[in-house]
């Protein structure tokens, strides 16, 4: 089986430099990389407009834009490279895609944070306590 490394986006400068890494990760290693967006759940007549969502455009939709836009973005680092908008919290859904296709390493960034999660960081921190698989963490700060 191919090994894969998963990396998260939410369309921040700071996802952004972790999923760079990812990909680098990913070339250094032969491995293919998998784009990640987690989004929560909505009333599906739900509707918004601003910030990034168009009219009418769903939680979903969002995320699946923007991980498609950075799997893009780092399409000429690797050749082979997917992209999910992934239903719950950011850590649930790196963990869970990770243990869906049996992923070797899963990256995250490090943002700062306040109180206890500042070790690691909410995300990061709730990736290395579930994770099926190695965690790379990307100092982004």
């Amino acid at each position: 089986m191919e090994k894969l490394i998963v990396v998260g986006v939410d369309g921040s400068l700071t996802a952004a430099a972790s999923a760079r890494r990812g990909a680098e990760l990913a070339r250094a290693t032969g491995c293919a990389l998998h784009v990640v967006s987690a989004y929560a759940a909505e009333a599906p007549d739900a509707l918004r407009d601003g910030g990034d969502h168009a009219r009418g455009e769903s939680e979903a939709d969002v995320a699946l834009r923007i991980a498609r836009g950075a799997a893009e973005e780092l399409a000429s680092l690797v050749p082979q490279i997917t992209s999910a908008a992934v239903r719950g919290t950011p850590a649930d859904a790196l963990v869970s895609e990770a243990e869906r296709l049996n992923a070797s390493i899963i990256v995250v960034g490090n943002r700062r944070v306040q109180g206890i999660a500042r070790v690691l960081g909410s995300v990061a921190g709730g990736v290395a306590h579930h994770a099926p698989c190695d965690v790379f963490v990307v100092h982004t700060h």
